[in-house]
């Protein structure tokens, strides 16, 4: 097994489930030190797996849209490690699953404050840490749906290519500072938000007659794109938004 990450700082939003939690678990099987960060108590279930495991983490309840919680989340890094060294800014939600003229503004504010929102709010708090520690990469979770569109998730999709957007500015503005910030575009992934639009057996069935390599990701399969793009073996990437999604949109 690599150790890549050696005793790095790691923070993983979203860390209680799916893309989050195998990113985490990923991380931490390569030697890194974790803040999982979670708007539910299961982001303390991956941080106690790790410490099972013989590694190094501790959960911080957070609510990425939220400002001072952002602050804590990244506090408690540095205080507990030293420093930050990484962040895999990957909390979201899709609450709006309607056409657009359909969704109402409570739901569009509340996907828009975590999606997009929270990622800014976390860089916002985690770019002042790396750089009092000399550099660092941030990764993003962005989405299939943040470089094309998709009926039905409207809101979704925007705060998504609001996320790529985002990155590449933010990357432009700190590669200078040594910090690396990249975006990671998953498509269809096995998580329990997928599982929850795919309640619908026949919008499974056209996600996959749509997808080239005719199966849905595994969290894991994404947490590897992940921790490339976090590492020094993606040490010339800046601003990229590497799509994973089996073919999708190369169609």
């Amino acid at each position: 097994m690599s150790r890549r990450f050696e005793r790095k700082s790691v923070i993983v939003t979203g860390g209680g489930s799916g893309i989050g939690r195998a990113a985490a678990l990923a991380f931490a099987s390569e030697g890194a030190r974790l803040i999982v960060a979670d708007v539910n108590q299961s982001g303390a279930d991956t941080a106690q797996q790790i410490r099972d495991q013989g590694g190094d983490a501790a959960f911080v309840r957070t609510d990425v849209a939220r400002s001072a919680d952002c602050a804590a989340m990244v506090d408690a890094a540095v205080k507990l490690y030293g420093r930050l060294d990484i962040a895999f800014n990957n909390a979201g939600i899709n609450l709006a699953v309607a056409p657009i003229a359909e969704v109402n503004e409570q739901d569009w504010a509340r996907i828009l404050g975590v999606n997009l929102t929270g990622v800014f709010l976390c860089m916002r708090h985690e770019i002042p840490a790396m750089k009092r520690s000399g550099g660092g990469a941030i990764v993003n979770t962005a989405s299939v749906g943040g470089v094309i569109g998709t009926a039905g998730v409207t809101a979704y999709c925007a705060t998504k290519h609001g996320v790529v957007g985002l990155t590449k500015s933010a990357a432009l503005d700190h590669i200078a500072d040594g910090i690396r910030i990249n975006a990671v575009c998953p498509g269809g992934t096995r998580t329990e938000m997928l599982a929850e639009w795919f309640k619908d057996a026949a919008v499974e069935q056209r996600a996959l007659a749509h997808t080239p390599i005719g199966r849905m990701a595994s969290p894991e399969e994404i947490a590897r794109a992940v921790l490339f793009l976090a590492s020094d073996d993606a040490s010339f990437m800046v601003g990229h938004a590497m799509i994973a999604d089996g073919g999708l949109t190369a169609q």
